[in-house]
């Protein structure tokens, strides 16, 4: 019997934005600590967080004693993935172009299979 852990991946779904500051600070802080320990993180952005992909329009949550949620955007951006709900950037009239380098846009289904998959710990805020 083998007594290597084996890592989560850790799946985030942030489902709002600037009107609630808090909660959406908290799931981007999760995301970038979750990179910084070495965690497989992803980031699934619905309804107004998908505003947090688009450069030149993400929310500043002023919240004090906080990192700006530029510099958790980048650090998962860099050490993670992003990806935003294919409805929510088509009634926004965004296409991936519009977004963070590297960020996609998927579906349900995708975020389905991802949270489903082995060895992940989903979290919605």
């Amino acid at each position: 019997m083998s007594t290597e852990m084996t890592a989560r991946a850790l799946l985030i779904k942030i489902t709002c934005g600037a009107e609630a500051a808090e909660r959406a600070n908290q799931a981007w802080t999760v995301a970038a600590m979750g990179v910084t320990a070495g965690a497989s993180v992803s980031v699934w952005l619905t309804g107004e967080a998908v505003w947090f992909a688009v450069p030149g329009r993400q929310p500043d949550l002023e919240l004090p004693y906080a990192t700006p949620v530029v510099e958790l955007i980048e650090a998962v951006r860099l050490g993670g993935s992003i990806t935003v709900c294919t409805q929510c950037a088509a009634r926004r009239e965004l296409v991936v172009q519009d977004l963070v380098s590297s960020a996609t846009i998927l579906g349900a289904a995708s975020f389905v299979e991802a949270a489903l998959a082995d060895n992940v710990q989903a979290l919605v805020y």
